[in-house]
């Protein structure tokens, strides 16, 4: 019975030697390939976290520097932030209290090169987008109204559309051209919800230029349903 039983296990363990002699080779490698990914993705989560807490004490000296006042202390944050964590919302929300923070102390151009390096570097296209809505409010200040209409041209994220047709539209009125002005406007009100607050401010200009947007609307529903 003790024979049988060797020769039983015999045979299994020359089973598994060859077993491992074919497929041994490749299954090391898998668990090497998998083993490595894990340490690899765990390894790339801690940077994250350390990241993530070095760009959030950078900020909030950013934020005290900002309610002290005090523009040295400030910049330097800010800078270092710029340098080391640049694709952080850490660094894209330092560029704003930066900016904010120089209009306050009647420093535009400096505003201005906050809220450009933000529309450049930030992680975030909804940044991005507000970066740019500022800084043509900056321009649009300083009176350099073909900048700030740069600033609103191209491709934005769709959540922001209506409120770059509308500051557009502001531009251009300034720039006394009503014509064109309108057509943001109507723009602007097309592209937001009805239950927006904002779109009842659109209105009231469309309104000053004539247009009832609000009468065409229920116009254009009424001819849509006669012509069903």
């Amino acid at each position: 019975m003790a024979n049988h039983l060797d020769l039983e296990e015999q045979e299994q363990l020359d089973q598994l030697k060859h077993f491992w002699n074919n497929w041994g080779t490749l299954i090391s490698c898998v668990l090497i390939v998998v083993c490595g990914s894990l340490a690899a993705w765990n390894g790339y989560q801690y940077w994250q976290s350390s990241q993530a807490t070095k760009a959030a004490a950078l900020f909030d000296a950013v934020d005290v520097a900002s309610r002290a006042k005090d523009q040295e202390r400030l910049e330097r944050a800010f800078g270092d932030l710029k340098a080391g964590y640049a694709g952080t919302p850490q660094a894209a929300q330092a560029g704003f209290t930066v900016a904010r923070n120089l209009m306050e102390a009647g420093k535009p151009d400096g505003a201005r090169e906050a809220l450009a390096w933000v529309a450049e570097h930030a992680g975030d296209d909804g940044f991005k987008a507000l970066a740019r809505l500022r800084l043509a409010s900056v321009l649009t200040e300083q009176k350099k109204y073909d900048e700030a209409l740069a600033q609103l041209s191209g491709s934005l994220p769709a959540a922001f559309e209506g409120v770059a047709a509308d500051h557009r539209g502001d531009i251009l009125m300034l720039q006394d051209k009503r014509t064109e002005a309108l057509a943001q406007y109507t723009k602007a009100y097309k592209a937001m919800n009805e239950d927006v607050e904002y779109r009842r401010l659109v209105e009231v200009k469309l309104n000053t230029l004539g247009a009832n947007p609000a009468a065409d609307t229920v116009a254009a529903a009424k001819t849509a349903e006669a012509a069903k």
